[in-house]
């Protein structure tokens, strides 16, 4: 199977009520982890990217690592741009075999945000790419972008209304109180905002900030309409931790075997987290 975009995966996933793993990769070894575990637990599975590990990498040589990775696949694999906010980084990753792309402009006017996801849908549909949008501001970082808890603020059931509207967005990803990075404290997440807005939109429902989340929280948000979880902070954890975990055991300067280690460790936590939001077997 070839990489498929998000669409058709996110509506069922949302339609069975259970949410799609999105996992953001660092290099070839996390993006090997993420589509084996998921081929092993027979889910369907988002490989996701931010600008900067484009950047460091390049768009074709990612492209060139998911395509032997999953070009076979037995499962749905969408290989998704998370967090972007430069259409040129956006038109790149399109050509270069990205199948899902998030233009996230939601610091910008209401008007001007709305403007700029109709622009970046056109790109997208004409190359057969899917779509993922932001509105609201999530608090935390994410890709380097530090959001205040001062300057967030949750989406407006009414105004995520008319900006879905007329858009044929795979997934739309309102802020309801969750957080990038690391939660201080307990998140006090909007439950009744996101079940609004699930239902008037119609549309999937992305939610950030994952990493952190009680696993109750995880299911309460999938049943009321979450049908795609990020999850990117323990991935970065685990993928340093892994790594340097072995080395320090070990003591060893054979590369090999800490990126053994490194791979166990990203698969324990990707595995746990497709298993939690529903997804084992849905590939079957």
């Amino acid at each position: 199977m070839s990489l498929v975009t998000m669409t058709e995966m996110l509506a069922t996933a949302r339609d069975d009520k259970y949410a799609v793993g999105a996992f953001n990769i660092v290099d070839y070894n996390s993006a090997l982890a993420v589509v084996r575990t998921a081929e092993r637990l027979k889910a369907p599975v988002i490989v996701q990217t931010s600008v900067k590990t484009v950047y460091f990498w390049s768009a074709g040589t990612i492209a060139s690592w998911m395509k032997e990775i999953a070009g076979g696949s037995p499962v749905p694999v969408a290989l998704h741009l998370d967090h972007c906010k430069e259409l040129n980084v956006i038109r790149t990753c399109i050509d270069a075999g990205w199948t899902s792309v998030m233009i996230d402009a939601s610091a910008k006017p209401f008007a001007e945000n709305l403007a700029t996801t109709k622009l970046v849908v056109e790109l997208a549909e004409s190359a057969g790419v899917s779509v993922e949008a932001e509105m609201g501001r999530i608090v935390g970082v994410e890709d380097d972008i530090f959001v205040a808890e001062q300057d967030s603020h949750l989406a407006d059931p009414d105004e995520a209304i008319t900006f879905c509207e007329g858009l044929n967005l795979a997934a739309f990803a309102p802020a309801i109180g969750t957080a990038h990075g690391v939660y201080k404290g307990e998140p006090k997440i909007a439950f009744d905002r996101l079940e609004e807005i699930a239902r008037r939109t119609g549309v999937p429902i992305a939610l950030h900030g994952g990493t952190g989340l009680a696993d109750d929280v995880f299911r309460r948000a999938i049943s009321l309409g979450a049908a795609k979880v990020n999850i990117s902070t323990a991935i970065k954890y685990v993928f340093i931790d892994g790594f340097v975990d072995y080395h320090t055991e070990h003591g060893q300067y054979e590369p090999l075997k800490p990126l053994g280690a490194q791979y166990e460790r990203l698969e324990q936590v990707i595995s746990r987290n497709i298993s939690l939001f529903g997804g084992k077997g849905k590939a079957a």
